[in-house]
């Protein structure tokens, strides 16, 4: 009888598992044979690699912005001055320091600026 009642809480703990799934959402598919599926949503990240990137792109594009307005320079007298700061100032000015990136779209955005 012990088993009986041990098979019985193994199928309960799996049907609540599923219905813990199913909680946050399902997707029903028609399958070829006609019969609907349900399946959990998948769990989207906590943070969009997408949302991400466009940030670091935008971020970039920002600082090939300034450095095509300011000139090199400039700009790098800028980010030395921004490096004898505080903390939170060497870290920006760590931050600021034109990568390849930026320095080829800086190239190409110089003639639209000026």
């Amino acid at each position: 009888m012990s088993d009986v009642r041990q098979g019985f809480q193994t199928r309960l703990r799996s049907i609540s598992r599923k219905r813990a799934r199913f909680e946050r959402g399902y997707v029903g598919k028609v399958g070829r044979d006609g019969l609907i599926v349900f399946k959990p949503r998948r769990r989207m990240p906590i943070i969009p690699l997408r949302g991400l990137l466009y940030l670091v792109l935008g971020f970039v594009f920002f600082k090939a912005v300034v450095l095509a307005h300011l000139g090199s320079v400039t700009y790098e007298e800028r980010i030395a001055l921004l490096a004898e700061g505080s903390h939170v100032e060497q870290a920006g000015a760590l931050v600021m320091q034109p990568d390849p990136l930026t320095l080829i779209m800086a190239r190409y955005l110089a003639p639209v600026l000026r």
